[in-house]
């Protein structure tokens, strides 16, 4: 029991904060409010926010085990869970996306005006405020993942660039509270032109849009974590782990660099060209410089460092000029 709290502790924050709000707060409003005004937008977030809650806390869950220590059992680790866990968490968000743009076409093949104003629009601004909140939280966790600092404008635009390299517990938060904030803003704009004209279709227009924008993001995390639960390189990295190889003073080249990432974690292997003429000795200490080093960087799991002799071809230097012929 002590080791699985040990492990809840180090799940995702993003994702449980997230998952909280949503089931505890959002969710519930939202469906108190469909119930009295049987609005379909109002509808169409209630979907969402409860595929949303379910998907976070199930990331959480994945995150969490996914820091699980290898057993003689399962000796890589179980990195790849949070992937997994992922894999699964997008089937609820798919059959929300689908109920959500289901009664959105039945309401615009049959628009009714639905009642309660004033309830929906305070339910409706609360919760994009919440899953703004949420959404920025999710903005900072990412800047601290990727060790960089902003203010201002700047959090937002910092972690849409750094969105790539984010852990996949917190991509996946953001790309949902993105959506989220923005089908809330949406749902007010439809609720809005409902009320003040005759143009009723617009609830179910909207619940249309938000379905569909929970399917491009049941989409792109498929797809990610489908990547990462094979098993993918990250070749920035293997760029960024071979030039500190190339710095030490005793490597001649670099023959083979791996980076492969698993769930939050990074797996390197290298196979470096020495001097043939060092003892043995010599080669360990160089093994303990470049595995303290390249330990260092941060998301690194495990290092594995083989060794050959130097063939007097310089690999790495081809390799670099590869990749940047091919950027």
């Amino acid at each position: 029991m002590i080791d699985i709290i040990k492990l809840l502790r180090q799940g995702n924050k993003s994702a449980m904060l997230a998952a909280i709000v949503n089931a505890v707060v959002i969710s519930i409003i939202k469906g108190i409010a469909f119930f009295l005004t049987g609005n379909i937008a109002m509808f169409a977030e209630t979907m969402h926010s409860l595929g949303d809650a379910a998907n976070q806390f199930f990331v959480f869950i994945g995150s969490a085990l996914s820091k699980k220590a290898p057993t003689d059992r399962f000796p890589n680790g179980f990195g790849r869970v949070v992937n997994l866990v992922l894999l699964g968490a997008v089937l609820i968000v798919g059959i929300m996306s689908y109920e959500t743009i289901k009664e959105g076409f039945h309401h615009i093949l049959k628009p009714t005006a639905s009642k309660g104003f004033v309830i929906n629009i305070i339910v409706l601004g609360a919760a994009v405020l919440l899953e703004s909140f949420v959404l920025f939280k999710a903005m900072k966790e990412i800047l601290h993942e990727v060790g960089d600092e902003a203010k201002g404008p700047a959090i937002f635009l910092k972690s849409v660039k750094y969105l790539g390299k984010a852990k996949p517990a917190t991509k996946l938060v953001f790309m949902e509270d993105t959506v989220a904030t923005a089908g809330g803003l949406l749902a007010i704009i439809a609720v809005i032109i409902s009320h003040f004209t005759s143009f009723h279709q617009a609830e179910g227009i909207a619940s249309v849009i938000i379905g569909i924008m929970m399917f491009i993001v049941v989409g792109k995390v498929f797809l990610d974590n489908a990547a990462g639960a094979i098993g993918e390189a990250d070749e920035e990295m293997e760029m960024k782990i071979g030039n500190i190889v190339m710095e030490d003073p005793s490597v001649k080249d670099i023959q083979d660099i791996t980076v492969v990432k698993e769930g939050e974690e990074l797996h390197v292997e290298v196979e470096i060209e020495v001097d043939p003429s060092l003892t043995v000795a010599q080669a360990d200490d160089i093994k303990d410089r470049l595995e303290e080093r390249i330990m260092a960087e941060k998301g690194i799991a495990d290092v594995i460092i083989e060794f050959d002799e130097d063939d007097g071809v310089n690999n790495w230097e081809e390799e670099k000029k590869e990749v940047i012929d091919e950027k």
